[in-house]
């Protein structure tokens, strides 16, 4: 390159090449070096801009709050209860017999160790005394005087719902009436299917108010679970809130007997009421179907006594055969729901019939079992087993109604112990034995209270945890992409929680599952988004090692360069300085 240079007058000084130049040295190769660095600083920022990962914000600090709170307290509805007695002509003080009944409930409460998703001490008692000689009401909505005389438990059940028209009121009001009746010696106590119960006959004071508080704690609160049932956090309900119900008919050799069913009668029998009674808890969809040639896994003998072939408990867990059973075939379930399948198996001509013993000995009287989490299963014997099974050769045969009607109930009882209520009619506690009535519904009122109750809870516990899982993730890597899809359903999701816990508050415990169901479901769908399994989420030592092969042998050699041509220039005009220096 050419330099820049100034003449000298000609009588010059000894001139040392190696310490000494004549001519100023040049600026061009270092102002061309660093240009080109400083355009290499330029470009960085828009280097990182343009892998930068999208993040929409989200609301950590809601979701802390939100997993803290649900953490750290139980969700404990509010709840209120009314308790009526009547021909006790000797009671005069009502605060009196409310505290006693308050210290009862107490007591029982203090006994529930998973207090989540119940009243805990969050209750109020109302007392009304309904007597020939006075009438006290203690803030209830009891009118003295209205009580009659009853036939049955089912109409003096309708006549109760009809007195305490509690359908007409937004906050769920659960009775027990107390009559006292000297002619009959036999206490009588009876949990109807709305949320009233009664206890007839002649009893003492305090231990009718033992027995009202154990409906009110152990029956109306707690669902009459006992230990063993399956507790809430296994009710079988699909993240999304979906649950399919899949039916199947499995006949085990076609070559001695095809039956098939009426579905839509079944449907129509229990299907129906069901999924209407079960909408706050979760979305009920129904498929059914039939299958051929599905021998059981496990093994059965014959029992000379039973007259019949036996499988006894400890095959249980071998008789579903996982290979023949082709029952994962849901067209319904899509996603996080779940499938609970319902078999009718019908047994072959060569293990017919099939019976279930106990471990007790005894047989089974629904000759059906579950298996919590996956379904139930019926063993139906056909009427042709004690037949000429010969006959009915390759004959396609149809499930009677009345057959179809007992098959029904059973599965009825199988759903109920899946969700963890009791499949009897009775309930036995510490101090009374109690006859619980059965709806048409499959469900009573109050136990489709509890169901509520225990799947709000578990839901915000769901919504709490998955969001605060994700927030933790997010922030512990920087890189994640994070859509704004994302960031709406954790808003949504935080919203919808929010208002499943101002329901609580107020009693609404309907409306507070379907608010927790749907705030579970938006929280699963934000932690479980597409998106999340990107392959951009590496580290910032990954984006380096990715770009580094491309920049850093270039910008290593630009930066030697001007450290170079600095290096030069200064050596260059120290020897000019010096040269100047001499000249002088």
């Amino acid at each position: 390159m050419a330099e820049i240079s100034e003449t000298l007058t000609s009588s010059d000084p000894p001139f040392d090449p190696k310490t000494m130049r004549k001519t100023k040295p040049g600026l061009k190769r270092l102002f061309l070096t660093l240009t080109v660095f400083i355009s290499f600083l330029i470009a960085f920022p828009f280097l990182l801009k343009s892998i930068e990962i999208y993040r929409a914000p989200l609301p950590f600090e809601d979701i802390d709050l939100l997993s803290t709170e649900m953490e750290n307290h139980h969700l404990l509805f509010p709840c209120q209860f009314q308790a009526v007695f009547v021909n006790f002509d000797d009671i005069t003080h009502v605060n009196d017999l409310g505290f006693m009944i308050h210290s009862h409930m107490r007591k029982l409460t203090s006994q529930n160790t998973s207090a989540c998703g119940t009243c805990g001490n969050n209750f109020t008692v109302a007392v009304t005394i309904d007597s020939n000689s006075n009438c006290i009401n203690g803030n209830g909505n009891w009118q003295c005087g209205v009580l009659n005389g009853f036939d049955n438990d089912e109409d003096f059940d309708e006549y109760l719902e009809l007195v305490l028209d509690s359908k007409n009121k937004n906050t769920k009001v659960y009775t027990v009436v107390v009559v006292n009746r000297n002619e009959e010696e036999d206490v009588r106590v009876v949990v109807g299917k709305y949320r009233n119960a009664w206890i007839v006959g002649k009893d003492d004071l305090e231990k009718s108010v033992e027995k009202m508080a154990e409906i009110f704690i152990k029956v109306f609160v707690n669902g009459g679970k006992e230990e063993g049932s399956i507790r809430g956090e296994f009710m079988p309900v699909g993240a999304d809130g979906n649950v399919v119900l899949s039916f199947s008919l499995l006949n085990s050799d076609p070559h001695d007997w095809v039956y098939d069913w009426d579905f839509q009668e079944l449907n129509e029998i229990l299907l129906a009421p069901v999924v209407d009674a079960l909408r706050p808890v979760a979305n009920i969809s129904v498929e059914s179907q039939v299958l051929y040639h599905t021998p059981k896994s496990s093994y059965s003998y014959w029992d000379d006594t039973q007259g019949s072939y036996i499988f006894s408990t400890k095959d249980l867990p071998f008789f579903v055969n996982s290979n023949e059973w082709h029952l994962d075939m849901s067209t319904a379930a899509g996603g996080r729901s779940k499938v609970l399948h319902f078999v009718l198996y019908v047994p072959s001509a060569k293990e017919c019939p099939l019976k279930l013993q106990l471990p007790n000995g005894e047989i089974s009287m629904t000759n059906g079992f579950i298996s919590p989490m996956w379904g139930g299963i019926i063993v139906w014997n056909p009427p042709a087993c004690v037949e000429n099974f010969q006959m009915q050769h390759l004959s396609r045969q149809k499930i009677s109604s009345e057959d179809l009607k007992m098959i029904s109930e059973v599965f009825m009882g199988q759903l109920r112990q899946l969700f963890g209520l009791k499949s009897e009619s009775l309930y036995v506690g510490e101090f009374a034995t109690s006859v619980l009535l059965t709806s048409e519904k499959g469900f009573a009122e109050w136990e489709l209270d509890v169901l509520s109750r225990h799947h709000t809870c578990f839901n915000l516990l769901q919504c709490g945890t998955t969001l605060g899982s994700l927030s933790r993730l997010v922030q512990s890597l920087p890189r994640m992409i994070i859509m704004d899809e994302i960031g709406k359903q954790v808003k949504y999701s935080l919203e919808a929680a929010k208002l499943s816990l101002g329901n609580v508050s107020l009693g609404y415990s309907d409306a507070s599952a379907v608010s927790s169901r749907k705030a579970r479901a938006l929280a699963e769908d934000a932690f479980y988004h597409p998106s999340m399994m990107s392959v951009s989420y590496y580290s910032f030592e990954h984006c380096f090692a990715v770009y580094s092969p491309f920049f850093l042998p270039v910008s290593l050699h630009v930066l030697l360069a001007v450290v170079r041509e600095w290096k030069r220039y200064k050596v260059e005009n120290r020897k000019y300085l010096a040269w100047k220096d001499k000249l002088e």
